[in-house]
């Protein structure tokens, strides 16, 4: 009998979850992911994603594990009793691997009901950013410097992607309270520029989707308004 397959690298499961993330933030999972990579999102999010990434790697397990009792019960190999000892392994590899999945959905749940409840209130006070001012806090989330030339005196951040950002809007930034510097560090050498709570939080509201509601769609003729909730 050959060996098992290896699991194989893939892509971020899709979890029953999916739908709600997404609603609550108005970003896809995918955005999600990469914004927490870059050091855009504030605390209870970046946990949220953390525990989401949890919640994909076990789904992975689960899927992988069905995979292979599928080909075990096929008719691929002989029916004999080493068949039937690695059926009951995999059976038991499966349930392992599905209550890592099931106590991994329960602490995205956990971290996902406080942002749900609060993402009412949380909506009238999303600060409204210009499009060169997200361009300007998504390079420093990355990380950046102010810098001053030695001979000229001139100010500017350069981000770690190559961005430079103006020294006047870096101020704006700061007075606004979206950004913050390391001043135990002399400009001459470089003071590090980060993303203060506020400017994470203003810069993930203002980079949703235009829409989080799944958009209306035209009836045709003879179908129910109640049919049209069902496909949605």
């Amino acid at each position: 009998m050959p060996p098992e397959p290896a699991p194989t690298p893939a892509r971020r499961a899709v979890s029953p979850l999916d739908h709600r993330i997404e609603a609550v933030t108005g970003h896809d999972i995918d955005t999600l992911w990469a914004y927490r990579d870059r050091g855009v999102l504030d605390e209870p999010h970046a946990h949220l994603v953390d525990r989401h990434r949890e919640l994909a790697k076990s789904q992975i397990g689960v899927a992988f594990y069905l995979r292979l009792l599928n080909r075990l019960s096929s008719g691929e190999f002989d029916v004999d009793d080493a068949l039937f000892t690695r059926i009951d392994h995999t059976v038991d590899q499966l349930e392992e691997a599905t209550n890592a999945r099931n106590a991994a959905a329960r602490k995205v749940l956990a971290a996902l009901e406080p942002i749900e409840a609060a993402a009412p209130a949380s909506v009238p006070d999303a600060k409204q950013l210009s499009t060169d001012d997200q361009a300007a806090l998504l390079a420093i989330a990355g990380g950046a410097k102010l810098y001053e030339h030695l001979l000229t005196g001139r100010m500017s951040v350069t981000a770690a992607s190559g961005t430079r950002i103006p020294h006047a809007k870096l101020q704006r930034l700061e007075d606004a309270g979206l950004v913050v510097r390391d001043t135990d560090h002399p400009v001459q050498a470089g003071q590090p520029v980060a993303l203060t709570d506020a400017g994470r939080a203003a810069l993930f509201a203002a980079r949703r989707m235009p829409t989080t509601q799944v958009p209306q769609v035209p009836a045709r003729p003879g179908t129910s308004p109640s049919t049209l909730a069902q496909r949605r």
